[in-house]
């Protein structure tokens, strides 16, 4: 029997009735009721069309066939634990291996990019046997207690920070100590990690990692300064700690340039340990931490088995290996580089339009617009920020949101299908509503 449809206001009624209120909606105040998505489109419950500028999960767009049809048939097939020997969770190895530094060759399967982050925590302090981990100040690498842990962007609402935890500035040339006008903002940054390590040794405590998105995001769409993470890796592994990049929201081909973020910072760079998730099952649950043999060798030699159950089983791992398939055949990193530029280029030209806009940043469809009261201060924004969202999506059907310590950047990580015709048709949005905001203030 096909299952009752409800209404808006019915299912609205029932999830503040049966779902954790900490679990927030998009548009709280007035949440859109989506029942269908295809490409960078979502549906709501009378069909009206929705331009999605938030999924990042769906990667290569909302219910892409090949993705479906990849998912079905091996469902249709088998899907079982994943201590059976399978042919897809060693192909799929395979072609992520072909992405990476060639250091990076082993492969641990896990669900979600939270569960991910955890196990390079593990791994890290397993192999260091060290305990402390650096981070970079409004990080967040996921909701589990261990990663909230490592998360300035959680813990400071709740327990706050750990002895085992060490702040470093969040390299940001916009509004950080180093900005767009220092000669070297990429040292200079990384020489505050430098300093934050020796301080750690005057506490007769050891570093097992330097944890970083490779771009961060909940910061505000920050891009870092160039030849940071190669200078802070060679602090690190002198201090005997490793390097872990999460790449849980960059990676799979978002930057355009490369495949992978951490890849932005040069040839000569390379992690000791890769995060991955949202992106890398379109949707579904499927997440990967790589890592060197050295690392893994280490890992195994505690005598403790690991093992999870789902992650890396074969519909997954068939999910997996589509998506693969479809950022080649669809050229995805191309038309990010071709979109993001478009993109960048035509909100760089409202900027100079428009006094509020007080930076414009990113990198293929990363992209943050940062909103300010005064540009000479660089003062934050949110009003603004959240008023310019409700009028994208009560207006022009267009889904926004914003991030950054201070909620006042406008983020676009849009699915990698985002068309040239998709970026203006929001930057014209932003404008009208900038322009009418303008008005506002004058009158």
């Amino acid at each position: 029997m096909a299952e009752e449809k409800l209404k808006k206001e019915e299912t609205l009624v029932m999830r503040l009735k049966l779902i954790g209120q900490s679990c927030k909606l998009f548009y709280s105040e007035d949440p859109v009721k989506i029942t269908r998505a295809r490409g960078q489109y979502l549906f709501d419950e009378n069909g009206k069309r929705y331009l999605d500028c938030i999924s990042n999960v769906h990667h290569v767009g909302h219910c892409h066939p090949a993705i479906t049809k990849a998912a079905s048939a091996q469902m249709d097939l088998l899907n079982t634990n994943t201590r059976f020997l399978h042919d897809n969770i060693v192909l799929y190895a395979n072609r992520l291996a072909a992405t990476l530094p060639e250091k990076l060759g082993v492969f641990y399967f896990v669900n979600s990019g939270s569960e991910a982050n955890d196990l390079a925590l593990r791994l890290a302090q397993q192999y260091t046997q060290h305990e402390d981990v650096i981070v970079l100040d409004h990080a967040y690498h996921g909701h589990l207690k261990s990663l909230i842990d490592i998360s300035p962007y959680k813990f400071r609402k709740l327990a706050g920070q750990k002895e085992w935890v060490h702040v470093a500035p969040l390299p940001d040339t916009y509004r950080g100590m180093y900005r767009e006008d220092h000669p070297a903002p990429g040292k200079a940054y990384a020489d505050t990690v430098k300093d934050l390590i020796e301080e750690v040794h005057k506490k007769d405590r050891k570093i097992s990692a330097f944890f970083a998105e490779s771009l961060p995001s909940v910061g505000g769409q920050i891009v870092l300064p160039e030849g940071y993470f190669s200078k802070v890796a060679e602090y690190v592994h002198s201090a005997g700690g490793v390097f872990v990049a999460d790449e849980v929201q960059t990676g799979f081909g978002r930057t355009g340039s490369c495949f992978w973020g951490f890849q932005l910072q040069g040839e000569g760079f390379c992690p000791d340990i890769v995060t991955m998730g949202k992106p890398m099952g379109n949707g579904h649950p499927l997440a990967c931490v790589a890592t060197t043999v050295g690392i893994a060798e280490a890992f195994t030699a505690n005598q403790v088995e690991y093992f999870n159950t789902f992650g890396g089983n074969p519909v997954s791992c068939a999910v997996g290996l589509a998506v693969l398939d479809v950022i080649e055949e669809e050229d995805l990193r191309g038309n990010a580089t071709r979109v993001g530029t478009r993109l960048m280029d035509l909100l760089r030209k409202l900027q100079a339009k428009h006094e509020i806009i007080g930076d414009v940043r990113g990198i293929g469809l990363f992209v943050g617009l940062e909103l300010v009261t005064d540009r000479e201060e660089r003062t934050p924004a949110p009003k603004t920020a959240a008023w310019v969202v409700k009028r994208l999506k009560e207006d022009d059907r267009i889904c926004v949101s914003t991030d950054g310590p201070w909620e006042n950047v406008l983020k676009f990580k849009p699915p990698m299908c985002f068309s040239v015709e998709n970026a203006e048709l929001v930057v014209r949005c932003i404008d009208c509503i900038l322009t009418g905001v303008w008005c506002q203030l004058i009158r």
